[in-house]
């Protein structure tokens, strides 16, 4: 049975979610801070009890706050008898309506925003919004886009192509981080306990030579790099953030991210794990 498109607008019930000091904590270790950043342990991120030091939230660390997408009432329900193996997580976006605090509990509504038609795929567009229980304001709203393989082909509408254009010009900055051989088994803590990431049978059936880091740890680095190449390293000028994932990095591969300033509140990025671009269409908002 294919895909059925009529599940654009389907939405999940508020669900209530909280976190606090210790998963900030564990979040920002899980996206190598401290350990990958050169010019010192990133304090303000890695701990909460230092001198003359205020600990404060990553502001990537939105992707993994809010309840995520599952549970008895999820609209993915409502796509149909869809394959899940054949999923694929394409890009994925965060805009923050105020800074992240480190403690804080929210109410988080998703919804299937749209679904396109590929061809060879449907690109189903998901977004959650998280309402700030402190004052009923909203918090942050994340967008994921997931191609669903082989559930395309039904007439609909393909949906923009468009892509971000990055500059032919060398980068402004050039950020390298160096990623653990363990840095998986340390990410899924925050929650992905997807085997692909920790198994390396499991990883083996999907043609991998051992398990994969998960893409939104890798967006959690270039996260990283953007704060304070761009943004002086203060979280509250840390806007949005919006990338594409084109290719797959193993746990211990150092990430680059290179970075064009454009001097209006925008910045392009592409990170590579080698020669191989593995975050494209990359576009960071701030102040």
């Amino acid at each position: 049975m294919p895909i059925n498109p009529d599940a654009v607008g389907a939405e999940s019930q508020p669900r209530e979610s909280s976190w606090g000091s210790k998963d900030c904590l564990l979040y920002a270790l899980g996206v190598g801070a401290g350990v990958s950043d050169p010019t010192g342990f990133e304090l303000e991120f890695t701990t909460e009890n230092t001198n003359d030091v205020t600990q404060q939230a990553l502001p990537t660390m939105a992707v993994v706050l809010g309840g995520g997408a599952g549970g008895p009432d999820s609209p993915m329900a409502k796509l149909g008898d869809v394959n899940f193996a054949k999923m694929v997580h394409g890009e994925q976006g965060i805009t923050l309506h105020k800074p992240l605090p480190v403690e804080a509990t929210v109410t988080a509504t998703t919804r299937i925003a749209d679904i396109f038609d590929k061809g060879k795929a449907a690109l189903v567009v998901l977004e959650s919004t998280a309402i700030d229980t402190a004052d009923n304001e909203p918090l942050f709203t994340t967008s994921s886009k997931l191609f669903f393989r082989g559930e395309g082909g039904w007439g609909g509408d393909r949906g923009p192509s468009e892509g971000i254009e990055i500059p032919e010009t060398d980068p402004d900055h050039v950020v390298t981080y160096q990623t653990r051989p363990d840095q998986a088994l340390l990410y899924r803590l925050n929650g992905d306990r997807n085997p692909l990431h920790s198994d390396p049978s499991f990883a083996a059936l999907g043609g991998f030579p051992k398990p994969i880091l998960h893409g939104l740890c890798t967006y959690g680095f270039t996260g990283r790099g953007l704060l304070h190449a761009v943004c002086d390293s203060d979280p509250t000028r840390f806007l949005s953030m919006d990338g594409r994932f084109s290719s797959p990095v193993m746990p211990g591969e150092a990430l680059t991210i290179n970075i064009w300033d454009q001097g209006n509140g925008n910045a392009n990025f592409r990170t590579y794990a080698g020669d191989r671009v593995v975050l494209d269409n990359g576009l960071l908002t701030y102040k």
